[in-house]
């Protein structure tokens, strides 16, 4: 038969356990706002019954309930929508810092506009085409030139934010990689604390809600694999370890580099910075080069007029011009190498020597051009007169050479020069195209790309939302659910305490009441 205290042992086993309910029910409303937090529940189990003793089957009730107890507090956690989560994160990551990037291209770039490189291209076609207007007028050439610095110091400048930008991005990958290692240290470290409270029996409910956001936020940085193993959380990056157990192996930049390079690293927002450097900005940066490089070598054909007289030395389609052949009979067509090749087929107001090359860098070398370093040739840029306008030259008896100054054959072919289809493939022939279409061409494209980077980047960003409510939809914290499991366990606490006042006064009865008949 049952104790005659069994009442007040299963009531206050209810009273404790639905405590317990109350307690963890309000830890999730106390945490309702909590990123990465997930909801707990306390598991109820009715307690062991007592057996009716005896050598048979007593008379006695048998089986009698003896309350319940919390056998766990656990949380509501689904692990597949860990892992989708991740999966479509990691993606996000990499097309947040893509089109992070492009946008600022497009801000570098400033195209179409009033003020960009295309504007100072065009102005420095029309200075020529009015120079040619009067070859001999000294405030023409000096615009030519003004023209020609302001072209070529919007090359410089857009390449030293091109540079910039790509330093910008190189230092990223340093802190974003600092940032990873630091949180594989602490996955880490919680895989060794969850270990040791979970080897007493415990759940470390709390713990592991931490691991976990770490774990997510690493998966916007790296594309990464968890698998949970008795030692915890082992973390991996395609064949690269990040964490196992209590270790994490922290990333280096050559790791980084060997990482893209193998396919190990693919996605999430190290690889988008590395992948923006090395495609987006260097690419541009390439095309720059291209551009100018071809502006001031790069081959095209162009029609010399009949008359003009070439300097002597000059190879024109494979032929050396001498005193016999310098005057041409004809028009005819010739392939030139770039802007600085044609003005050297001229001659200036300087004297009877033929024109300089018109673009150098700044020591004055006309081989390596780049955005960055292509300049008005120097010598030109302190002398006006320098600006080769003429293609007819006078000789005397003596063999000595006199500039017709007044003629403009020279300044007429470089103002023609915007619709010339120069050659930007190296002698290929394979990309004939004019400066400003070419240019065109590369601000289009970046235009195509910001407007895919930015497509991808919301459909990702909507994908992660979706799968994250799905996740919160089962870990997350309700708080009408709260509120109504409050008032549940309540007054189930209520009733329990009922329950052990009743228990109470029976036994009072028994106690004070019982065995005094008659006194």
């Amino acid at each position: 038969m049952a104790s005659t205290f069994h009442g007040l042992e299963t009531a206050r086993r209810s009273l404790f356990t639905t405590q317990s309910a109350l307690n963890t029910t309000g830890h999730n409303i106390a945490n309702a706002n909590t990123v990465g937090y997930s909801r707990q529940v306390v598991n109820m189990t009715a307690t062991r019954p007592i057996d009716a003793l005896g050598y048979s089957k007593s008379a006695a009730a048998g089986q009698l309930g003896t309350g319940v107890e919390a056998s766990s507090i656990t949380r509501i956690r689904e692990k597949f929508l860990d892992n989708q989560f991740r999966n479509e994160y990691k993606s996000q990551g990499n097309y947040d810092v893509q089109m992070d990037t492009l946008s600022k291209l497009e801000g570098i770039v400033n195209e179409p506009s009033d003020t960009g490189i295309r504007s100072v291209i065009s102005n420095f076609w029309n200075a020529w085409s009015d120079l040619s207007k009067n070859p001999e007028n000294a405030d023409g050439r000096k615009v030519v030139k003004e023209q020609t610095l302001a072209m070529v110091d919007a090359f410089n400048y857009t390449a030293k934010q091109l540079s910039d930008l790509k330093a910008d991005l190189t230092e990223n990958v340093e802190i974003n990689m600092n940032t990873a290692n630091s949180i594989a240290t602490s996955i880490a470290q919680l895989n060794d604390e969850i270990r040791r409270i979970e080897g007493l029996g415990d759940n470390a409910n709390d713990l592991r809600d931490q691991r976990d956001l770490l774990t997510d936020q690493l998966s916007g940085l790296v594309n990464i694999r968890v698998e949970e193993l008795d030692s915890g959380y082992r973390v991996t990056m395609g064949d690269m370890e990040l964490v196992a157990g209590g270790t994490a192996t922290p990333l280096t930049v050559d790791s980084i580099n060997d990482a893209v390079e193998s396919g190990d690293l693919n996605s999430g927002a190290i690889y988008g910075t590395i992948y923006s450097r090395d495609h987006f900005v260097q690419g541009y940066m390439d095309e720059l080069d291209t551009m100018v490089q071809t502006m001031a070598n790069g081959e095209f054909q162009v029609t010399l007029p009949k008359g003009a007289v070439l300097p002597i030395g000059t190879v024109i389609n494979g032929t050396a011009v001498t005193s016999l052949n310098r005057t041409l009979e004809e028009d005819t067509v010739v392939t030139v190498n770039g802007l600085n090749g044609l003005h050297q087929l001229g001659y200036s107001l300087a004297g009877d020597e033929p024109g300089l090359p018109f673009f150098t860098d700044a020591s004055g070398g006309t081989t390596g051009l780049t955005a960055a370093n292509i300049t008005l040739n120097p010598e030109i840029a302190a002398n006006s007169n320098l600006i080769a306008t003429s293609m007819r030259v006078t000789t005397d008896a003596g063999g000595t050479d006199t500039v017709v100054s007044g003629n403009n054959s020279l300044a007429v072919l470089f103002s023609q020069m915007r619709d010339a289809r120069f050659d930007f493939d190296a002698g290929t022939g394979e990309n004939k195209n004019t400066i400003d279409a070419y240019f065109r061409s590369v601000v289009g494209q970046l235009g195509v790309q910001a407007s895919e980077a930015s497509r991808m980047q919301s459909n990702q960003q909507i994908i992660v939302e979706q799968v994250d409510a799905r996740r919160q939809s089962v870990s997350g914290v309700s708080l009408d659910e709260e509120m109504s499991n409050l008032i549940k366990f309540q007054h189930a606490y209520n009733a329990a305490a009922r329950n052990m006042t009743m228990i109470d006064e029976l036994l009072n009865k028994v106690i004070n009441g019982m065995g005094r008949v008659g006194l």
